[in-house]
């Protein structure tokens, strides 16, 4: 299931699993989402609704490129640095191309659209 990312113009895609927690995020697009950097590794921003956490580990470690959901928080959340494994993360798609290097570049605090692409 392929999303695409809208931030300052910019427009990024990505791949969405086909999980519980694939079409949880699917059926709430179209979505704008303030996003907080976290650490110089992500940009995280709450979904108006948890996702299902149904065949999902308890915690995951997710690499540069993944896209993620940080189920205490229900946050959307997309990883350009490497985080460490962490309780709550669930992976639920990987960013295409460069789009991980693109949004490295962009400081601070952004606003995503994210919809169907």
């Amino acid at each position: 299931m392929k999303i695409q990312i809208t931030i300052s113009g910019q427009r990024l895609q990505a791949t969405i699993f086909d999980s519980d927690a694939g079409r949880d995020l699917f059926a709430q697009l179209p979505l704008t989402i303030d996003m907080t950097d976290h650490g110089g590794v992500e940009k995280t921003g709450p979904l108006p609704s948890p996702l299902s956490l149904d065949g999902q580990p308890e915690g995951a470690d997710p690499g540069v490129g993944d896209v993620g959901y940080y189920a205490p928080g229900k946050d959307f959340v997309l990883y350009y640095g490497d985080q460490s494994y962490f309780p709550g993360i669930v992976v639920i798609g990987h960013l295409d191309g460069d789009a991980a290097s693109r949004i490295a570049d962009m400081g601070g605090a952004v606003t995503a659209t994210v919809e169907p692409a």
